[in-house]
């Protein structure tokens, strides 16, 4: 018996064996100008068993960076496009650097640290003030999240001089509310408030009918 397991090991299953098998054939050619000639055949068929890739833009030049993935990179053909490499197509992304300093306070995030140390770097001006404000507010926001309570206006100025290092102040006239959470009303409750609504009306029509029967009788 004759098992998958046995077998070289497909490049690209989703091209199949056969398609495997083909490349191979042609990479064993003496000749370059037949294997050339029998490539684009090659390159042909794998087109039709994939036709998801006529949607990728320039899906040619796939097939044939395809062709040499399969031959691991060992066919030696005239490509209408670049040949790629082993290496450039292995080479790893460069890494995303990441700001290794610690979170001064875990519950508002790095974003608000980042923020922090721009509005502390800006010479003190109206638009600072401003900045100072919406910074208060997107913080007491994001306070409000993990305490579910309220939160003083005074709690949070405190944070923002504690994670500024003391080089944020702020002004006597900034004012962010009192730090209590609004009500909203769930959606069951106004299902529940239009069913109400909707009985109240059907027994004043009904209150109404009565008393046109009695006042024709």
């Amino acid at each position: 018996m004759d098992y998958n397991t046995q077998r070289e090991k497909l490049m690209m299953p989703e091209y199949g064996r056969h398609v495997q098998e083909m490349i191979n054939y042609v990479k064993n050619l003496p000749d370059k100008e037949k294997r050339n000639e029998q490539i684009q055949a090659v390159v042909a068929v794998m087109g039709t068993l994939n036709p998801q890739l006529r949607d990728i833009n320039d899906f040619k030049h796939k097939l044939w960076d395809h062709v040499q993935i399969i031959s691991d990179f060992q066919i030696d053909i005239d490509s209408p496009y670049p040949t790629p490499t082993k290496e450039t197509l292995h080479t790893r992304p460069d890494p995303i650097p990441l700001q290794k300093s610690p979170i001064k306070a875990a519950h508002y995030g790095r974003n608000i640290q980042n923020m922090i140390e721009v509005i502390a770097a800006r010479e003190d001006d109206e638009v600072k003030t401003y900045m100072i404000k919406t910074l208060a507010s997107y913080m007491k926001q994001q306070y409000l999240i993990w305490n579910k309570d309220s939160v003083s206006e005074e709690t949070i100025f405190k944070d923002i001089y504690r994670l500024s290092d003391g080089r944020i102040t702020v002004p006597e006239d900034v004012h962010i509310g009192t730090g209590q959470t609004e009500m909203h009303v769930h959606p069951r409750n106004n299902n529940q408030n239009r069913n109400l609504n909707f009985r109240k009306g059907k027994n004043n029509n009904n209150n109404n009918n009565k008393r046109w029967k009695n006042n024709n009788r």
